[in-house]
């Protein structure tokens, strides 16, 4: 006798797995469990969606100099001058809080007392060593869309 695997039980753990793959492969129930740009989309104000992206605010909800936060989308909208509309991760890089307020030029973490500039991301107070990550938007007429 040998003391390798039998071919009954090479069958018996390829056909567990083959199973396993298949069940996967063919899991779709139809009900996009998963999202996509057309399933991300929201109505705007007129109750018409768009393929670009969710409406996150209206460009007169966003304070020049400071920002609002939008933490169901983790993203912060800030306006650093007139008409200039920037967005970053509302996820400190220090430890992964949620930022907490936009105040006097900087996005702040109420956790450890990290601040990031509202123009750019970049660290304006330690702990953070790294910026906050630049999320892409739109801004279209009022509307700010989230890319």
């Amino acid at each position: 006798m040998t003391n390798g695997p039998t071919r009954r039980t090479i069958l018996i753990a390829t056909g567990a797995t083959g199973a396993a793959a298949l069940v996967a492969g063919c899991g779709d129930s139809g009900d996009d469990g998963g999202s996509t740009s057309t399933s991300t989309t929201s109505p705007g104000q007129d109750g018409q969606t768009s393929e670009e992206g969710k409406e996150l605010a209206s460009t007169s909800d966003i304070p020049v100099g400071g920002g609002t936060i939008f933490k169901d989308e983790k993203v912060v909208v800030t306006q650093p001058q007139q008409g200039e509309f920037k967005a970053f991760s509302a996820i400190c890089t220090h430890q992964q809080c949620t930022v907490g307020s936009v105040s006097d030029g900087t996005i702040n973490c109420p956790c450890h007392g990290s601040k990031f500039s509202i123009t750019d991301g970049a660290v304006e107070n330690p702990p953070a060593t790294r910026p906050l990550p630049a999320k892409e938007i739109t801004v279209d007429g009022n509307s700010i869309r989230l890319v």
